[in-house]
């Protein structure tokens, strides 16, 4: 049992060092920053999606939006903003049932305050 384990758990380390052997090596004719300065520089080229502002955003915005929040969520963001005031913080929804902090993080760059 603990041989067909430790095969199970040496495998794929085996496979792993087979393929970082038989990867191709960079081209030789091209100085080093030049092959990293396109892989930075299609990062900051990426346009930047608009935000949701939580103070003006209807449920079924938040909705249709964000990840993983549905009618009834969505409805207890409205809820909470109309009894308590407007939110002064992203990490305010951590205060409404149903909102943890995996969620609140899936949707952060998705929303705003203002």
């Amino acid at each position: 049992m603990r041989n067909c384990v430790l095969s199970y758990l040496l495998l794929p380390l085996l496979g792993l060092s087979f393929s970082l052997q038989a990867a191709p090596a960079s081209s030789p004719s091209l100085p080093a920053a030049e092959v990293v300065a396109p892989q930075v520089g299609m990062a900051s080229e990426q346009p930047h999606a608009a935000r949701l502002d939580l103070n003006s955003a209807d449920a079924t915005t938040l909705q249709r939006e964000l990840n993983g929040i549905g009618k009834a969520k969505a409805e207890a963001i409205v809820a909470y903003r109309d009894a308590n005031g407007p939110f002064t913080s992203v990490d305010e929804l951590l205060e409404i049932k149903g909102i943890g902090k995996a969620l609140l993080e899936r949707n952060r760059d998705k929303l705003m305050v203002n």
